[in-house]
């Protein structure tokens, strides 16, 4: 079985911040507030691949804890 991620704007401690507006998410899906994202990891490589390229900003998410 396929390994996804699995991203929610609700768990980052980002959310809100100046940060979210350069976030790799919100470029690629212009998501409403409060949708996550879910890709396969052929995806994330795919990202990761623009990422270093320059094509696209890192992913910023950095899940919650506690």
């Amino acid at each position: 079985m396929a390994e996804t991620m699995l991203i929610s704007c609700g768990d980052c401690v980002m959310e809100g911040t100046d940060v979210c507006s350069d976030c790799v998410v919100t470029f690629l899906c212009g998501r409403e507030a409060g949708d996550a994202v879910v890709i396969d990891v052929a995806e994330a490589r795919a990202l990761r691949l623009m990422e270093q390229g320059g094509l696209v900003p890192a992913l910023r998410h950095r899940r919650r804890t506690g």
